[in-house]
């Protein structure tokens, strides 16, 4: 069973090992601290530890687009992929984000990405399977949830 926290000094490791290497420990200690904050360019933001008991296995954020949009960014480290921890964190962040209000659930999906196109219609997502691009110029859809 997966459970969602803030982060903890003691993931600092972690965190350099699989997802900030060249960064030094106060480097990241800072990130979680500013983490923390639950804000990032005037708008909510909060990333998630996603622990499967002491094991922090990724995480997942939740960033505000409007007051009544919300999207989610799951990132589970490499070792513990397809395991089900992306969709079991998503299903956890779904009610947070419906207490604070948020109605939709707005992401974009790499093309290329063909596992987290079928995680999002598996969890109920839709998507008009037009090709956007974004800031980066990558291919993306667009996929929409209703939180209910």
């Amino acid at each position: 069973m997966i459970v969602l926290r803030n982060f903890l000094a003691r993931d600092i490791p972690i965190l350099q090992k699989y997802r900030y290497p060249d960064l030094t420990g106060q480097e990241i200690q800072k990130m979680i601290k500013q983490w923390g904050q639950k804000e990032y360019e005037g708008k909510y933001f909060e990333l998630f530890a996603v622990t499967d008991g002491q094991t922090l296995v990724g995480s997942i954020s939740l960033y505000q687009h409007t007051k009544s949009i919300v999207s989610f960014g799951p990132e589970i480290f490499t070792e513990y992929r397809r395991r089900g921890y992306a969709s079991a964190a998503i299903r956890e962040v779904f009610p947070i984000a419906k207490d604070k209000g948020y109605r939709i659930v707005l992401d974009q999906v790499r093309t290329d990405n063909t596992a987290s196109i079928a995680l999002h219609r598996k969890l109920g997502f839709e998507t008009d399977a037009y090709e956007y691009k974004n800031k980066k110029g990558n291919g993306v859809y667009l996929f929409l949830k209703l939180l209910q």
